[in-house]
């Protein structure tokens, strides 16, 4: 991964749940929505890290993260 400080790529939202996190930052010390989902996902990521000891998600997670994200409209 060296050489890619400083890259991003940009990942679609709901604009709802951009509106809610909008106005759930305010007056907080996080700058933008990108600067708040950009924690957040680094949390859930260090989490899910350390709960496998940095192993990739399983066959049958990936199904049910899969299935999940159908659910919700995304695929």
């Amino acid at each position: 991964m060296s050489g890619s400080k400083g890259r991003y790529t940009t990942v679609s939202i709901p604009v709802t749940l951009y509106e809610r996190i909008k106005r759930l930052i305010e007056g907080t010390g996080f700058t933008s929505v990108s600067s708040f989902v950009t924690y957040v996902l680094r949390e859930v990521v260090a989490q899910y890290e350390a709960e496998k000891g940095g192993e990739v998600f399983g066959e049958e997670e990936r199904r049910a993260i899969i299935e999940r994200l159908r659910k919700l409209g995304y695929l």
